[in-house]
């Protein structure tokens, strides 16, 4: 049976067969039972490799350790609220606090947290949206990728359709959407292959 802790891009916990290919975490948020029991436990929400100096745990979700949350890619961690590991991607976790002018980890987090804390709540307009954003369209996540908007889901990206005119409704934190419009290359994958593949909208 699959476990609770696939991600969205609305930061909600699933539990989806699929993997994905970015890793990350923001506390304990599951029982002695493996049983999700919270949205969050810090504000220090991370996005990790895979793998890492040969790192691995024999089970997951393993009582008064932190939940082990996997991703489809860095876009929808991004969307989550989560930001690079400091650990296993220092590199990434240099760029993006330098780009947002943050004095260190903990500003940071504050930062991001105040963002993502309430849900979706920002408005942008979508021709001003770097690829890798993620709006809200008719209650469901979509992906920004050049012309047009990738509709996603926890395997990887199902369809797509122009990108309108108007404001958009974000879900990744606006300083994030900061990142993106600045170019973004991380060690770990951005966008789920499928996102070069998927069929348009009917």
């Amino acid at each position: 049976m699959p476990l609770q802790n696939r991600v969205t891009p609305l930061g909600e916990l699933v539990a989806v067969p699929e993997r994905g290919l970015v890793y990350g975490n923001r506390g304990c948020l599951h029982d002695h039972d493996g049983r999700i029991r919270r949205r969050h436990a810090v504000k220090r929400w991370i996005a990790c490799r895979l793998e890492f100096k040969d790192r691995r745990r024999k089970a997951l979700l393993q009582p008064g350790r932190y939940t082990e949350l996997f991703f489809l890619d860095e876009a929808t961690a991004f969307a989550a609220g989560h930001r690079p590991c400091a650990e296993c991607r220092r590199a990434d976790y240099e760029r993006f606090r330098e780009r947002v002018g943050a004095p260190g980890a903990d500003a940071l987090d504050e930062r991001l947290h105040a963002e993502r804390i309430d849900g979706p709540r920002f408005r942008a307009p979508f021709d001003d949206l770097p690829d890798g954003a993620f709006v809200l369209e008719d209650g469901e996540p979509w992906l920004v990728l050049g012309s047009e908007l990738l509709q996603w889901t926890p395997g990887g990206y199902a369809r797509r359709r122009p990108r309108p005119s108007g404001e958009a409704l974000l879900i990744t934190p606006p300083t994030t959407v900061e990142v993106l419009r600045a170019g973004w290359v991380p060690v770990v994958p951005f966008l789920h292959p499928s996102a070069a593949s998927v069929m348009p909208k009917a």
